[in-house]
């Protein structure tokens, strides 16, 4: 009954404007220094932080710093908003900030105020491309405060990950940081007593301490908190070892296979897309006993029969190429659901990634052993101090708030939004659906206007690119196969005329500047091709258009063929096209489709959530005697 109460408790003060105007107060101060004078300022009062805390007046004054030498280090200078959006974060708050509203710059802020009252900062993004651009933007803010910057990436070696995390602030992902933890978990094992590991120093050539990554868990800026914190958390982070690999695991997974493949849907098994499951029925068992009677080894074992026969049908019907995974340089590659991307260094459990091999006739990996594991709800709460920005926040409020204590508040925009939300379309079948896509595309690029179109997948966007090619509609393609120069084809999806198809890869964090003469035409113009499972993904992705006050439009068209509406809509979309066999549903009916799809969908999540959250702390406390939790 409290949590409402106590997040306008440290929310109210936000709201004040004197702060902003004490901010303010300083700018004519701050212009007067010089760079080696203003350096000089910056370490003085950030040894006051360290004295006195964060004192209004102190943090006023640093940001007044800051703001300063952000203007002479990009040419850019904080808005009043950015700088209401900064203090939330310091004060370990959520900061929801529309998209195209700054929050890269706005981060600076809070990260060069902790760190110059000698906290660690880490700010932590979405995916490596944001993480080498933010880090190369907004390094030489921190450079001319008088701190170092850090960039944490895949593929950097055990040297280089601990000199970046030895910087005053380091931009990383929340993977890179989160199996960097683990690796550290792993490196102390049990004995993790302080003074033993410093006695090590005197007799270990390697010692344990030496040999971590991290400097510890300080305090976390997360970009796109809600992704993070909420979308990501549904699948618990392990870090695994190869175990020795049989000859004859390849032939136990091809003998799974072909018995999966003599199976019948909805005979022998049913598939639970909501659940994103495969169930066997009682004739599929009795199938298996029969089929199975003169195989030995692990056939012999009915549970064991059963979970390969189960991963072959998962492999075949729910794992498909161009959706969840990638083939390349023939090795499969998992495609990440929320942001599009290639995650080459991971792997399925339980024997999946095998299964998926052995089907697409793939040289096999080993397979791993779990040597730690720990979900992004416990490894974030482990942080002495947090924050966020994000420009969807509203619908997590709560769940932010329950599970990390971090309370939400809505930053007001600096400059009144121009974007415009069409009706939503709804076609009967996919055909119609893509047809109408294709010829919005070409409406669009016959006025001059930027097109950027939204797919939920890499099959779907290779399917869209083939329709534009047929139409003669010049176009760029952006999703995890097509990811060579990602950066220029950003820059140019704002020019006049251009066509850009994009998987969620084009979503978050991503900045398209309108091109010489756009906003007098209307700016970009946006197309969702399917909704997603949250709505918050879909308004990520109409905030590409009309940002920092410019022109654009945005629009949805979908149809009853598309998978969010299979799989969660129970049967509505049944009901709907015999009740309206027409191409287009009326806009009731529509709506009430999609809000009870989404729902479903964002339900279902939440629970999924909360599930390995209760499984973490359940594994927390049963193991909690060894005084090692990972």
């Amino acid at each position: 009954m409290t949590n409402p109460f106590l997040r306008m408790g440290r929310t109210y003060s936000q709201r004040q404007r004197p702060f902003v105007r004490t901010v303010a107060s300083y700018s004519r101060w701050a212009t007067s220094l010089s760079a080696a004078r203003l350096r000089e300022e910056a370490a003085e009062i950030g040894a006051q932080l360290r004295e006195r805390g964060f004192a209004a007046p102190l943090v006023a004054k640093v940001f007044s710093l800051i703001r300063e030498a952000a203007d002479r280090a990009i040419n850019k200078r904080h808005f009043d908003v950015q700088i209401i959006g900064g203090r939330m974060m310091l004060n370990g708050m959520v900061a929801e900030m529309e998209t195209g509203e700054g929050k890269t710059l706005t981060a600076t802020l809070s990260a060069a105020t902790a760190a110059l009252a000698g906290i660690p900062v880490h700010i932590i993004t979405v995916n490596d491309y944001l993480t080498s651009r933010d880090a190369e933007w907004m390094g030489p803010i921190y450079r001319a405060l008088g701190l170092t910057v850090g960039s944490i990436v895949h593929g950097l070696d055990p040297a280089a990950r601990r000199l970046a995390y030895g910087a005053n602030v380091t931009y990383c992902t929340n993977k890179e940081v989160a199996f960097d933890y683990l690796k550290d978990r792993i490196v102390l094992g049990r004995d993790t007593d302080r003074a033993r590991l410093q006695v090590e120093r005197l007799y270990e050539k390697r010692p344990r301490l030496d040999r971590l990554l991290l400097r510890g868990l300080h305090y976390g800026i997360i970009d796109e908190a809600d992704s993070v914190l909420v979308d990501e958390a549904r699948t618990p982070l392990i870090i695994s070892g190869a175990e020795s690999s049989e000859e004859s695991e390849r032939a136990t997974c091809q003998k799974a296979l072909d018995l999966a493949s003599d199976m019948v849907d909805g005979r022998h098994y049913v598939i639970d897309g909501h659940e994103h499951l495969v169930k066997l029925l009682d004739p599929g068992l009795e199938y298996l006993e029969r089929a199975s009677a003169g195989l030995s080894g692990v056939w012999g074992r009915r549970h064991w029969r059963e979970q390969l026969v189960k991963q072959a049908l998962s492999a075949q019907n729910l794992y498909l190429e161009g959706k969840q995974y990638l083939i390349r340089e023939g090795k499969i590659q998992i495609v990440d659901e929320y942001t599009g991307r290639l995650m080459p260094d991971r792997s399925w459990e339980h024997g999946l990634h095998q299964m998926i091999e052995v089907k697409e006739g793939c040289e096999m990996t080993q397979r791993t052993e779990p040597l730690a594991r720990i979900s992004y709800q416990r490894f974030f709460r482990r942080y002495l101090w947090l924050a966020g920005m994000t420009g969807t926040a509203r619908e997590v409020a709560g769940e932010l708030w329950s599970v990390y204590r971090l309370a939400t508040r809505h930053v007001p925009t600096n400059r009144p939004s121009k974007r415009q939300y069409w009706p939503t379309r709804t076609y009967a079948t996919d055909d119609a659906k893509w047809n109408a896509v294709v010829d919005r595309i070409e409406g669009m690029h016959k006025q001059g206007r930027p097109v950027l179109v939204g797919t939920r997948s890499v099959k779907a966007s290779e399917h869209l690119s083939q329709l534009l090619t047929q139409r003669n509609l010049t176009h760029q393609l952006l999703n995890a196969r097509q990811d060579l120069g990602e950066a220029m084809i950003i820059a140019e999806a704002g020019h006049s005329g251009n066509i850009t198809v994009a998987t969620n890869m084009a979503g978050r964090g991503t900045d398209i500047t309108l091109g010489s003469g756009v906003a007098a035409l209307g700016g970009l113009h946006v197309i969702a091709t399917e909704l997603h499972e949250a709505r918050r993904i879909d308004r990520q992705l109409f905030g590409r258009c009309g940002r920092q006050g410019d022109p654009g439009s945005c629009e949805a068209l979908i149809s009853a063929e598309d998978e969010l509406p299979k799989l969660h809509s129970h049967g509505i979309w049944k009901v709907l096209r015999r009740a309206a066999p027409q191409q287009v549903y009326p806009s009731a009916l529509r709506a009430l489709n999609l809000r009870v799809a989404q729902r479903s969908a964002e339900r279902l999540h939440r629970r999924m959530r909360r599930d390995l959250l209760k499984r973490d702390e359940h594994l927390d406390s049963t193991l909690a005697f060894s005084g090692r939790s990972e």
